[in-house]
């Protein structure tokens, strides 16, 4: 195993660009969120502007905290990076072949009453 050795700077860096990430993530689905109740309807006039206004200031300030930090590359470099591993996980969970460790339903049968279950040693009772 290879260590990494960071000094406090790297480390305060590398977590802040973790934590803007996650932010940013979030920030995108309220985004959509809105987006999904603005369509529905549910939303008036009022509080369509003043969430859109609430969502630009939040973009405002990450950004000027990125800015900042000079972590935009970071921050940019850890969602594509982050994509692309949901990306490959939703695609593992799309193919058809089952999963080791998983049990699916259609693979899985109950017993019959004629049959034990599976591991058991009991006999079916002969008719008397």
């Amino acid at each position: 195993m290879e260590a990494i050795n960071l000094d406090g700077n790297e480390a305060s860096d590398g977590l802040l660009s973790l934590v803007i990430a996650i932010v940013e993530l979030l920030i995108e689905a309220l985004e959509q969120e809105a987006i999904r109740r603005m369509e529905s309807g549910s939303l008036t006039d009022e509080e369509i502007e003043r969430l859109g206004t609430q969502l630009a200031a939040l973009h405002e300030e990450i950004d000027q905290l990125k800015a900042d930090s000079g972590i935009e590359d970071d921050v940019s470099q850890l969602r594509t990076s982050l994509s692309d591993l949901v990306e490959d996980a939703l695609e593992r969970v799309d193919e058809d072949e089952p999963h080791p460790g998983f049990a699916f339903l259609d693979d899985v049968s109950a017993p019959s009453p004629e049959q034990p279950a599976a591991g058991s040693t009991d006999q079916p009772e002969e008719p008397e």
